[in-house]
């Protein structure tokens, strides 16, 4: 499912830290329903779009339009090693105003971590951290999802469930933006920009 309206409007985006430019202008539209990447070299400024286009951090200038509701997957799991899952899900649950588990519990078995719900986050692996940041991210139903190198620390198998689960939400509307450094899966994505000396580059459009 697609459609035509910009889900997403990034116009000259600028960010400097200090005397290190690090976007010079960067221009994006996304629309609803896609699978969107945006590959670039390590320290290319890839997190820093991420942040602003979360509203986590503000450019020195430029616009960005998007939905109320976002979900943002950084690279670094912010998670308190002393509580179970189920004691992270229901923070998240209450921060986010839902009336239950429903939808969380549900990403839990997509991903193969249900077992896990009882467990401190201190006992598991950064794989499985990462899952539990990802289900925090959409466990909310946002139109929106910004992921930063979401598969980190994944194994093969969880690597493929969360290509079929990014499938799912495209199927159903939403929209999701990885960034990644890792080139070999552009192929999987309907837009896909370079991010390269802090401008994006158009590599590839798919999907019609």
């Amino acid at each position: 499912m697609s459609d035509a309206r910009p889900l997403l409007e990034v116009h000259d985006v600028h960010k400097a830290y200090g005397r290190h430019r690090v976007l010079r202008g960067v221009d994006m539209e996304l629309r609803a329903g896609r699978l969107a990447g945006v590959v670039g070299e390590n320290g290319s400024g890839k997190s820093t779009l991420l942040r602003i286009l979360a509203g986590r951090l503000r450019p020195d200038r430029g616009v960005v339009k998007g939905p109320g509701r976002i979900g943002y997957c950084p690279q670094e799991t912010v998670l308190n090693p002393a509580f179970t899952v189920e004691q992270h899900l229901e923070l998240f649950r209450v921060a986010y105003g839902l009336p239950g588990l429903d939808r969380a519990h549900e990403l839990l078995e997509t991903l193969h971590f249900a077992d896990y719900r009882r467990h401190r986050i201190g006992t598991l692996s950064g794989g499985t951290q990462q899952k539990l940041n990802l289900v925090l991210a959409l466990m909310h139903d946002p139109p929106l999802l910004l992921l930063d190198e979401p598969y980190q620390g994944f194994d093969w198998e969880a690597y493929q469930r969360f290509w079929e689960l990014a499938g799912q939400l495209r199927a159903v509307g939403r929209s999701c933006l990885v960034v990644t450094h890792i080139a070999y899966d552009t192929s999987r994505f309907d837009d896909l920009w370079r991010l390269d000396a802090g401008r994006l580059v158009d590599d590839a459009r798919r999907g019609g």
